[in-house]
């Protein structure tokens, strides 16, 4: 019985997500679930990305949080159309959610919408939201043995972003075992070493984001 659920409750949501990848089909903008652990620097990531891609593209960001606008706050300071979902204490956003928040946005209007998940590493890898492709943030302060304690994320990831490698000598972070680990989850996936303090990655990520958006685009 419990397990019938399950299903059911994900199979409502796979209703929802197929609706989703229709309407952002339909209007040609390239969609990303970006995802990873609380304080894995996801906002501070498209912080970058506003700073880098701002004048080139036409973006906008839903935000997932339990509680609090503060991260929509951060994105807001940067003049991109930004949404906050508060879900009072749900461990993800599910694909209903950001169905009702995207008709709030003019996405015949975009190019790039980001949907940038609630901070954890299980929870949102199992709830489609009808994106072209998800993202990962890993901070090396997390630690380097994420990828195979949360191995779901990662393989269902199309790319790996590991932040904060600045930071890595300090935080005993082997950054070549999590490449390998995570590459053995998900082979073929992109993995791109980031700090969003000295810049270092950030332009073969939005480089990555061109790229989705090319190709959203000339499918349309």
């Amino acid at each position: 019985m419990e397990i019938k659920v399950i299903k059911n409750i994900l199979g409502e949501n796979d209703r929802f997500a197929a609706e989703n990848q229709v309407m952002f089909q339909n209007e040609h903008v390239f969609v990303v679930n970006f995802m990873g652990s609380p304080g894995a620097g996801k906002t501070s990531v498209l912080e970058r990305t506003m700073e880098k891609l701002g004048d080139e593209l036409k973006m906008a960001v839903i935000e997932g949080d339990l509680f609090t606008s503060k991260d929509a706050d951060r994105i807001d300071k940067y003049g991109v159309p930004v949404i906050q979902i508060n879900t009072a204490g749900g461990c993800h956003l599910d694909a209903n959610m950001v169905q009702k928040t995207a008709r709030d946005i003019d996405l015949a209007n975009l190019d790039l919408l980001v949907i940038e998940n609630v901070g954890n590493l299980v929870c949102p890898a199992e709830f489609a939201l009808g994106e072209d492709a998800r993202a990962v943030v890993l901070s090396v302060t997390e630690g380097d043995d994420k990828p195979m304690k949360y191995p779901l994320m990662f393989k269902e990831s199309d790319i790996a972003l590991i932040n904060k490698v600045d930071l890595a000598p300090y935080c005993n972070f082997n950054i070549a075992n999590a490449k390998e680990d995570i590459e053995m989850l998900h082979p073929g996936i992109a993995v791109h070493e980031v700090s969003c303090t000295t810049g270092a990655g950030i332009d073969a990520w939005c480089d990555w984001l061109r790229a989705g958006v090319a190709k959203k685009q000339k499918k349309n």
